[in-house]
């Protein structure tokens, strides 16, 4: 009996080794600083006076389940883990420009996408970067989501230093952390929602660096361009917490023109809203990609990317959150087809920069290629 309960005790221990050596090792990886920090202290307590901060988080202005009725969490995760898609990432390499972005004339009024969410904005003289994500990766794990093929040809070091930092929320795919510290020497501010400047001290950035803003307010870039800070219907959250930080759009605002980015969210009502208080408008930059029926809520379908596209009554349309990284299952040029079929039929123009490729805010003519086409 003796040997028998010492064979037991052994077995026990190599199960218990199983079972959490790898709790270890997840919970040691998790403390490495791309996870950034949840809000504490001083920024916890101003946190907590927002109206839409509640039970511990923040929440949507409508209350909506994240998962589609009819769809189920579990079979969401099921199919994403073991099933396959077609073309969810192109096996072509993306076709880009390689602008010098360091010699553009800063009287010149300019937009550059570097595919996903990333955008550079020239506008009245001052240098806009948003949602810079040029690690490679969506995902804090080394070998996560990469970059597709010819996508990530830009890099921290090709960018001028940045007057504002536009941060929609702290999502991997939209706030990097490789990128966010090869930055830190080129930025003179950050705007972010509540609770995302605590990732930037962590990081090293200066408080005098960080301005975080709640829905529905403002910030004066210059004496003559307000940023609005606006709601969307999302989420946030690195590591497993949830709704700790603020997520954000933006509208730029200058005597003579209007500049909407509409960072990650699903559709609702909020887009009519702002065409009214706004509109009309002359740039809408939309997500438009990545997405699913099963998640709505929180990311637009392109059919209602085109719907936004009129309830802002918008002049110009520029679509991102594609052609960079797969976190769907549709295939990868989808969404650009879709959105490209729809605009066809309404009044306001859809510009299809390529990767690098500037583009004249001042301009309602510009032409663009529909670059997508033929690549595999």
């Amino acid at each position: 009996m003796r040997i028998n309960s010492k064979r037991l005790k052994r077995v026990l221990l190599v199960i218990a080794i199983i079972i959490f050596l790898p709790v270890v090792i997840i919970a040691c990886y998790m403390q490495t600083p791309q996870f950034g920090k949840k809000p504490s202290g001083a920024r916890l307590e101003r946190i907590k006076q927002s109206p839409h901060y509640a039970n511990g988080r923040f929440n949507n202005l409508v209350p909506k389940p994240t998962i589609t009725p009819g769809y189920s969490m579990s079979k969401e995760i099921y199919n994403s883990l073991f099933k396959k898609y077609p073309r969810t990432a192109p096996t072509d390499s993306l076709p880009s420009v390689k602008t010098d972005l360091k010699a553009l004339p800063l009287d010149s009024n300019v937009l550059v996408w570097f595919g996903h969410s990333s955008v550079y904005l020239q506008v009245n003289g001052k240098r806009i970067l948003v949602d810079p994500a040029f690690s490679g990766k969506a995902s804090p794990l080394p070998w996560g989501i990469k970059a597709f093929k010819g996508s990530n040809v830009y890099q921290p070091e090709d960018f001028p230093t940045i007057d504002y930092l536009l941060i929609s929320h702290d999502h991997y795919d939209h706030l990097d952390y490789e990128t966010i510290k090869a930055l830190q020497s080129k930025v003179k501010q950050v705007v972010c929602g509540l609770g995302v400047g605590e990732h930037f001290e962590y990081w090293g950035y200066e408080p005098k660096q960080i301005i975080e803003k709640d829905w529905d307010e403002e910030v004066a870039i210059a004496h003559d361009i307000t940023l609005h800070t606006l709601s969307t219907h999302h989420e946030s959250g690195r590591g497993f917490s949830r709704g700790t930080s603020l997520w954000l759009s933006f509208l730029l605002e200058t005597p003579t023109q209007k500049i909407y980015i509409s960072g990650d969210g699903g559709y609702d009502g909020r887009f009519k809203q702002i065409g009214e208080k706004f509109g009309p408008i002359d740039w809408v930059i939309l997500e438009n990609g990545q997405y699913n029926k099963a998640w709505q809520s929180v990311h637009n379908l392109p059919e209602e990317v085109a719907q936004a596209t009129l309830d802002l009554k918008t002049k110009q349309l520029i679509t991102v959150h594609h052609s960079k990284f797969t976190l769907a299952r549709h295939p990868w040029d989808e969404p650009l087809n879709l959105i490209a079929q729809h605009a066809k039929s309404h009044n306001y123009k859809l510009a299809t920069p390529m990767i690098g490729e500037v583009v004249d805010l001042h301009s309602n003519t510009q032409v663009f290629k529909e670059w997508w086409r033929g690549i595999n």
